[in-house]
């Protein structure tokens, strides 16, 4: 019978082939911001390819509301289907869109949950990039949700008088807006316990915001002090700059304020972000 010698370890336990390894080669460079950033966008955009689901309230959230209000409400409200969806289709391409940044604060709660977020505040990587990374790759489910709700309104008869310029311009600004929001549903989901919870709180903010607005109807009809508040409502401004936008007319008073909310909105729970992020135990 034959016996072979195990090597002998070092006094901290290791291995000296697997420290002679190690030692052998020169460290890579630590990874950039940017880089850390895009892989953690890649991420996000990985979870819908392997979860397509995900696209459900993006996709069909948008179609049923066009639908419904248009062919329910349109005649009352402008006296034409055609002509309420002039008005409609920017105000239901806001709504779709901010309803989806409450995913950002969702999938957040996630890692949590699932321990991931613990592995990924261990990584030797820029710190905010994880967060940075996810809103980036949501920006791609805004824009697919922007899509399939212009798609369904040029079915429907809806004609943007500023052409592919404005289109493009109004989605942008929408883009903006949406990633200085979902900072707000980010520290929601380092905050609540559950991602049900994130979901549920999100939810009772945002209803209020876009239906008490001029999504639906005119403000003129509304009483004198609700009126006051969709006046002040940043939703409000958003819509009617997409309108504009989108008509060809260009507003830069009302283009100004949706990117001052964007900058107000990151300036401020941004920084709330990461200092739970950072401190979360």
């Amino acid at each position: 019978m034959t016996t072979t010698e195990s090597p002998q370890a070092t006094p901290s336990g290791a291995d000296p082939a697997i420290l002679a390894a190690l030692a052998s080669g020169t460290r890579p460079p630590r990874p950039s911001a940017l880089s850390t950033s895009l892989t953690f966008a890649w991420r996000a955009m990985l979870k819908i390819k392997h979860v397509p689901e995900q696209l459900f309230d993006v996709t069909a959230f948008p179609v049923m509301m066009t639908l419904m209000f248009t062919y329910l409400f349109g005649g009352a409200l402008a006296g034409s289907t055609q002509e309420y969806l002039q008005f409609l289709l920017p105000g239901i391409l806001v709504q779709s869109v901010i309803f989806t940044t409450v995913y950002t604060g969702v999938t957040l709660n996630t890692d949590i949950t699932k321990g991931i977020f613990d592995r990924f505040r261990s990584l030797p990587v820029w710190r905010p990039s994880s967060i940075v990374g996810a809103l980036l790759g949501d920006t791609v489910r805004y824009t697919i949700g922007s899509v399939v709700v212009l798609a369904l309104g040029l079915v429907l008869g809806f004609r943007p008088a500023g052409g592919v310029p404005g289109v493009l311009a109004a989605i942008l600004l929408l883009l903006v807006f949406a990633s200085g929001l979902g900072w707000i549903f980010t520290t929601l989901g380092l905050i609540l316990r559950t991602p049900n919870s994130v979901m549920g709180t999100s939810m009772m903010v945002l209803f209020p915001l876009t239906f008490i607005s001029n999504v639906f109807v005119v403000p003129t009809t509304m009483p004198g002090w609700l009126q006051a508040f969709v006046n002040v409502n940043p939703i409000t401004h958003l819509v009617s700059a997409v309108r504009d936008l989108m008509a060809g007319r260009v507003d830069w008073t009302g283009i100004g304020w949706v990117l001052l909310s964007a900058v107000v909105l990151t300036a401020v729970f941004a920084p709330i972000t990461m200092r739970l992020y950072r401190t979360r135990t």
